[in-house]
């Protein structure tokens, strides 16, 4: 955190409050105590409420190479939390890395019977999460768990009940698959047109929720229709109606050979799923 002192560097600054406390988020609170609320906002520190505790879902299929990685980077956010890794019955080991994870403090390993989804495996990380906000992770390291306190900014602000991420509105991202960014557009447009939204980015992983959002929500996709069906069920609500907002965030999207799963039926899919939840369901 350069610039908070001219005598310590950003290592020593963290061992010292390592040193006077305990957890991420008690730093967080000595940090604001010590610079003012004002200037932690502007270095993207914010304050979290006493006794708030998120839950962050992980639906995870054959990530071996990276749910270890991502799991620390999650561990390391400055947030009160509990971790849901839901295992969609990966085949190429990920489950020998899940069972040493479950030793970790917060951590809970579900480990689903049969190969069913991305929205299936949230569905039961969703069932099982007790946090007062829940956020939906990729198991991957395309989106980047230092982004959380931004987004829950607007929900602990009483502003929000949703939020979106979203990877096109001023954030840097890893430059890759052309017609993939116009297949993101042209499905958002379709889906804003159903829902009467102004979203840019419907097919982010990035969403948070308050718990009381879900709970009142019945999911059924089982693979990626889970976006544009929580999109729409969310656009659905009356009386009073979900407040949503997006925030900007960075994306470091993978390749093909690097494990990225979304195929072109997925968007077929989707296009398939905008009509059926806002029209039939």
């Amino acid at each position: 955190m350069p610039g908070l002192t001219h005598d310590l560097d950003d290592t020593e600054l963290e061992a010292l409050l390592s040193r006077v406390a305990a957890s991420p988020a008690e730093r967080v609170q000595l940090l604001e105590r010590l610079l003012g609320e004002g200037a932690c906002r502007r270095l993207g520190i914010y304050p979290i409420p006493a006794g708030f505790k998120l839950s962050v879902v992980i639906p995870v299929y054959n990530e071996r190479q990276w749910i270890g990685e991502l799991v620390r980077r999650v561990e390391a956010v400055p947030i009160p939390k509990e971790i849901v890794i839901v295992d969609d019955c990966s085949t190429d080991g990920t489950r020998d890395i899940l069972r040493d994870l479950e030793s970790h403090e917060d951590v809970r390993v579900l480990c689903q019977s049969r190969n069913q989804g991305k929205g299936a495996a949230l569905r039961e990380g969703f069932r099982q999460a007790k946090g007062d906000a829940i956020l939906v992770q990729d198991a991957d390291l395309e989106y980047d768990p230092a982004e959380y306190p931004k987004l829950l900014q607007p929900i602990l602000e009483g502003r929000a009940d949703v939020v979106y991420g979203s990877r096109f509105v001023g954030e840097s991202h890893r430059v890759l698959y052309y017609w993939h960014f116009i297949a993101n557009r042209i499905l958002t447009t379709f889906s804003n047109l159903f829902t009467n939204l102004n979203l840019t980015d419907m097919e982010t992983c990035y969403k948070v929720f308050r718990r009381e959002v879900l709970a009142e929500i019945n999911l059924k996709s089982n693979r990626f229709g889970f976006e544009p069906e929580i999109t729409a069920k969310v656009a659905k609500r009356r009386n009073p109606s979900w407040r949503i907002y997006e925030v900007p965030i960075s994306y470091s999207g993978r390749t093909y050979e690097e494990g990225k799963k979304i195929r072109f039926r997925d968007a077929l899919n989707a296009l398939y799923c905008i009509v059926r939840y806002w029209l039939f369901d």
